[in-house]
C-alpha cells in the first residue's frame, strides 16, 4: 500500500519527512538558479542542513540501525566539516538524540551502539580530518584573495592621486583612440572638463599643430605613429590648439601601452614661455656672434701676418706665443660660428640647397679627408663600402650606390662631426664608417672603440651645450654644441640622428637621411643641372658695374714728431699665414706702413654685425694680395735708377 490514511505516509515514510526531503529539493534548485553574488555559506548550510533532516528522519523511520538508507547519513556525515562548526554540530546533536530515543526505548543495545559509532560519528571525524586542511586553504585563499584586492584597490587609489597630483597633461588612449583618462593638469591645459573629455576622440580634445600652426596630416600625427609603430616619441616641435582656441607650444612624450596598437600614453606640458625665453636668448647669440666675427677675423688675421715670414721678423720664442694665440683665435672664431648656426637653426633659418650625390662616394672623401688626423692620434680610420686596398693588384671593388637629394653641406658637417668627435674620443684602437641602406633610408654609421657613453647621459647627447661629465670627457674640449647642430641639420633635411653605446666599450653614432632611388637620381640631376646653366647664363648676361675708385684712407697709427720716419717703406704683403687657417678662414688684414696713406679698397671694409661668409674672405683675401703686389711695385724703383 502506498499511501498509509491513517499515518498519512507516503511509501512508509511520514508526511514531514517528505516535506522536509521536498524542502531540500527546492531549496538547492534556488541556490543553483539564482546564486548569492556576495556570499553562498548560509543558503549552502540551510540545503545541507535540510538534507541531514531528510536523511535522519528517513533511516528513523525505515529501520533505524539496519535501514537500507543509512548511506545517506554517511554522506552527510563526512561532507558536514565543510561548513565547519555550524554543520558538524547538529549532526553530532542528532546521532546523540538517536542514541537517546534508543536508550529510552530499550534498544540501547551494543550493536546499536557499534552502528552509531561507525555509521554516525566516524564518517563526522572523517569529515573533520579530510576537510580542516581545505577548509583553512579556503579560508587562506580567500583571506589572500581579499588581501590582494586591497591591496589592488590601495595601489589603484595611490595611483591616481600620483596622477591626479603631475603638473603635466596625462592622457590615456585606447587602441580607438579614445580618451580613457585625462588628469586635472591635462584639463586646465586643454580647457576640456572630465566628463566632456572621456570617451571622445583624442583629436577632438588635443588638437595639435605644427610650428607654423599649420594642420597635421594623417601620416605625421605623432600619437598615431606610436600607436602603429609602439616606439616612444618626444619633440617639443608641436603646437596644441585648446578649447578656446588659444595657441600653446608643447613638450610632448608619447609612450606606447604594451602590443602595437593597444593604446598610448600622453605626458605634455605648456613650454611658451621657456620657448620665448630661449628664442630672446637666441637672438642675443646670434646678435653678440655678429659683432664678435669681425674683430675675432682682424685678431687671427693680424696673427697670421705675424707669422709670415714675408711680413715680420720674429724670434722662436715669440713665434711660438704668437702661435698659441693664432690657434685660440681660430677657436674662438668656430666657436661663434657654431653659435650662429645653432641660432639659424632654432629659428628655422638653416639654408636648403639639394644636389643630387651618391651618398657612398661622398662619405668617402670626407673620410679620407680625415684620415691624416686619424693617423696622427694612431688610430685606424676604416671605411668599409671602400676599402683602401680597392683596387690594388687588379682586384676590383664593387661599392653600393645610394642617391640622396638632400644639402651636401648639411652633409659634409654632420659627417665629419661625427667622424671628428669618434676620433677625439678614442684614446686607441679604430673608428670604422659604413653605409647602408633600404629602398627608401640610407644609413650612415660610425663606430668607434673609444670611452663610451654612460647611460645616463645618452637620452641628453643631442641637447644643446650637454657635455657628459666625468674625468675622461673633462681633459677634451668642446662646447655642446656640434651634436645638437647635428641633430637639427638631419631633421632639416627630414633624416634622425641616434647612437647606440656601451659605457668603457665605445659608442655608434647613425645618420639616417632619406633616399631616391637611380631612376630619379638621373631626373632630378639633369634638372638641377639644366637650372645652373640657366642661371649662369642670366649673371653672364648681366652688365658689371666698375668699380669705384679706392679712397685714401688714413692710418690707424700716427707716429709723434720725435719718433723716426723710416726712409723706404716696407712692402704691404697680404701673404698666406704660415699657421694653416681653420674652417672659417679669415682675412689677412696688412698693417699700413709707419707715415704713409696706404689705399685700401671699398671692398675690403666689413660692414658692422655682419658674418663673413668663406666666399667673402678669400675675395678680400685674394683683394688684399693684389693691392700690396700693386704698391709694392709702384714703390720699387725701375733697374738704373
Amino acid at each position: 500500500m502506498l499511501t498509509d490514511v491513517g499515518t498519512g505516509a507516503i511509501f512508509g515514510v511520514t508526511l514531514p519527512v517528505v516535506i522536509i526531503a521536498g524542502a531540500a529539493v527546492v531549496a538547492s534548485i534556488v541556490t543553483y538558479f539564482l546564486p548569492f553574488k556576495q556570499e553562498t555559506y548560509w543558503p549552502s548550510l540551510v540545503v545541507f542542513l535540510l538534507f541531514a533532516a531528510a536523511a535522519s528522519g528517513l533511516i528513523v523511520e525505515t529501520g533505524g540501525t539496519h535501514s537500507p538508507f543509512i548511506a545517506l547519513w554517511l554522506l552527510a556525515g563526512f561532507f558536514a566539516a565543510i561548513f565547519g562548526v555550524w554543520g558538524t554540530l547538529p549532526l553530532l546533536a542528532a546521532v546523540g538524540a538517536f542514541l537517546g530515543y534508543e536508550y529510552l526505548h530499550g534498544n540501547f543495545t551494543p550493536e546499536t551502539i557499534t552502528v552509531s559509532i561507525f555509521s554516525g560519528l566516524l564518517p563526522i571525524a572523517a569529515g573533520l580530518i579530510v576537510w580542516h586542511n581545505a577548509v583553512d586553504k579556503t579560508s587562506d585563499g580567500n583571506k589572500a584573495f581579499k588581501n590582494l584586492a586591497n591591496e589592488l584597490s590601495e595601489v589603484a587609489t595611490k595611483s591616481e592621486v600620483v596622477i591626479n597630483a603631475i603638473g603635466d597633461g596625462v592622457l590615456a588612449i585606447d587602441a580607438q583612440g579614445n580618451i580613457q583618462l585625462i588628469n586635472p593638469a591635462a584639463q586646465e591645459l586643454l580647457g576640456w572638463s572630465k566628463q566632456d573629455a572621456l570617451m571622445l576622440n583624442y583629436k577632438s580634445v588635443i588638437h595639435l599643430l605644427d610650428q607654423k600652426n599649420n594642420e597635421l596630416q594623417p601620416n605625421s600625427d605623432p600619437i598615431q605613429q606610436v600607436l602603429n609603430d609602439n616606439q616612444q616619441r618626444r619633440s617639443n616641435d608641436y603646437n596644441i590648439l585648446t578649447k578656446s582656441s588659444k595657441k600653446l607650444s608643447t613638450s610632448l612624450v608619447i609612450s606606447p601601452i604594451g602590443q602595437a596598437g593597444s593604446g598610448v600614453i600622453i605626458v605634455f606640458r605648456d613650454i611658451t614661455a621657456e620657448k620665448a625665453a630661449a628664442r630672446e636668448q637666441s637672438e642675443f647669440i646670434s646678435t653678440a656672434s655678429h659683432e664678435m666675427r669681425t674683430p675675432v677675423a682682424s685678431i687671427e688675421g693680424y696673427l697670421g701676418l705675424a707669422l709670415n715670414p714675408q711680413t715680420s721678423q720674429i724670434d722662436a720664442k715669440a713665434r711660438d706665443f704668437i702661435m698659441k694665440a693664432h690657434e685660440s683665435a681660430q677657436h674662438l672664431g668656430n666657436l661663434f660660428q657654431d653659435l650662429l648656426d645653432v641660432s639659424k637653426a632654432d629659428d628655422m633659418r638653416m639654408s636648403n640647397n639639394p644636389k643630387v650625390i651618391d651618398i657612398t662616394q661622398f662619405v668617402h672623401d670626407i673620410t679620407i679627408g680625415l684620415d691624416a688626423k686619424a693617423t696622427a692620434k694612431g688610430l685606424q680610420l676604416v671605411y668599409v663600402p671602400i676599402p683602401k686596398d680597392a683596387g690594388e693588384g687588379g682586384v676590383k671593388h664593387i661599392a653600393p650606390v645610394y642617391y640622396v637629394n638632400l644639402d651636401n653641406d648639411h652633409i659634409r658637417e654632420i659627417v665629419e662631426n661625427l667622424i671628428e668627435n669618434a676620433i677625439k674620443y678614442t684614446p686607441a684602437g679604430q673608428v670604422t664608417v659604413d653605409v647602408n641602406g633600404t629602398d627608401d633610408k640610407v644609413t650612415v654609421s660610425i663606430k668607434d672603440s673609444g670611452i663610451g657613453i654612460p647611460a645616463e647621459d645618452i637620452p641628453h647627447l643631442f641637447q644643446k651645450f650637454y657635455r657628459v661629465d666625468d674625468p675622461e670627457t673633462r681633459q677634451i674640449g668642446g662646447t655642446g654644441l656640434g651634436l645638437y647642430l647635428c641633430r637639427k641639420l638631419a631633421e632639416t633635411m627630414g633624416g634622425r640622428i641616434w647612437l647606440e653605446s656601451i659605457y668603457k666599450q665605445g659608442s655608434t653614432f647613425y645618420l639616417e637621411l632619406p633616399r631616391i632611388s637611380n631612376q630619379q637620381a638621373v631626373e632630378i640631376k639633369a634638372e638641377q643641372e639644366r637650372a645652373a646653366a640657366e642661371e649662369a647664363s642670366r649673371l653672364a648676361s648681366t652688365p658689371v658695374a666698375a668699380a669705384p675708385a679706392a679712397p685714401q684712407v688714413a692710418p690707424a697709427f700716427q707716429p709723434s714728431p720725435s719718433q723716426p720716419v723710416p726712409q723706404a717703406a716696407p712692402s704691404v704683403v697680404a701673404a698666406t699665414p704660415a699657421v694653416p687657417v681653420a674652417s672659417p678662414p679669415v682675412a689677412a688684414v696688412a698693417a699700413p706702413p709707419i707715415g704713409t696713406q696706404p689705399a685700401v679698397a671699398p671692398a675690403t671694409t666689413v660692414p658692422r654685425g655682419e658674418a663673413l661668409t668663406r666666399e667673402q674672405i678669400a675675395a678680400k683675401v685674394a683683394q688684399l694680395e693684389a693691392m700690396a703686389k700693386a704698391q709694392q711695385s709702384q714703390q720699387t724703383p725701375p733697374p738704373g735708377q
